[in-house]
């Protein structure tokens, strides 16, 4: 109402209605922004409970960080582990890294003495004189000790004593399985970035297998398995393959034998 003519110029009439209308639609509006600032803009990170995109990216690089050091932590204590077993003779040396072994003799070098005594001397002799009187039992072991067939298949590299190829290479479709030549138990069931997923099987008689380059594990270390028992699934893992296979060696006494004096392989 104009206050010097009190000319009317608008009129309003509240009710319980209009005003509960009103309240309702500023309730909408209020909660229509606030839900706008939260999920659109970057005042949410000032709300407890929530976390900003940087925040969560680091939280994931830290975590994958985290991860890496826990699998070289790992990878470390088992060469440790191993590098202890083969000094003291548990087992053969054929799942070490020859790079990391170079390295932690070159740091301990100067400390070294490499010079035989003479009870290392006549201990040699010794072992080479029972390397040979056993050489001719591997007949004998052949015909009192049948070994089951790991995998049948053809043989892409044969075993070699000049080339350092302790082993046959045998060619099998991925995923085939692979079976334990005797009873054993497992020493070794692990990954290594070189020859893939290995297991190792300790057998009677002073006699090791070695399973390289498999798909997938079957048996974990320190497990009991019997003769032609599946142990592993054939594969192509690790950086020294060119296709599906199975690297397969047998020690006998701590020494390498040529596996196909004792197994056939063929189909």
């Amino acid at each position: 109402m104009n206050e010097d003519t009190f000319q009317e110029h608008a009129s309003f009439k509240l009710n319980r209605l209009n005003v509960f209308i009103a309240l309702m639609l500023l309730t909408l509006f209020v909660v229509g922004i606030t839900f706008a600032v939260i999920a659109y803009t970057p005042f949410r990170e000032y709300i407890p409970g929530y976390s900003s995109i940087q925040v969560r990216k680091d939280a994931l690089e830290m975590q994958e960080e985290l991860d890496s050091l826990v699998e070289m932590t790992s990878q470390t204590q088992f060469l440790l582990k191993n590098t202890q077993k083969a000094l003291v003779g548990d087992i053969p040396v054929t799942s070490l890294n020859k790079d990391s072994i170079i390295a932690i003799i070159n740091k301990n070098k100067d400390s070294l003495n490499l010079k035989p005594s003479k009870d290392e001397i006549a201990l040699r002799d010794a072992v080479d004189q029972e390397i040979r009187h056993n050489i001719g039992k591997t007949t004998d072991f052949k015909t009192k000790y049948a070994l089951f067939t790991p995998v049948k298949g053809k043989i892409s590299s044969g075993f070699s004593m000049e080339k350092e190829h302790y082993a046959v290479d045998i060619v099998v479709a991925k995923n085939t399985p692979i079976k334990a030549i005797t009873e054993g138990t497992v020493i070794f069931a692990s990954w290594t970035a070189e020859t893939g997923y290995v297991i190792i099987l300790k057998h009677p008689h002073n006699l090791i297998s070695v399973y390289k380059h498999n798909s997938a594990l079957l048996k974990k270390q320190g497990e009991y398995v019997k003769s032609g028992e599946v142990i592993a699934e054939s594969g192509n893992t690790g950086e020294l393959t060119t296709g599906p296979h199975l690297h397969f060696e047998l020690w006998m006494n701590g020494k390498p034998v040529n596996p196909t004096n004792f197994i056939d392989f063929s189909k």
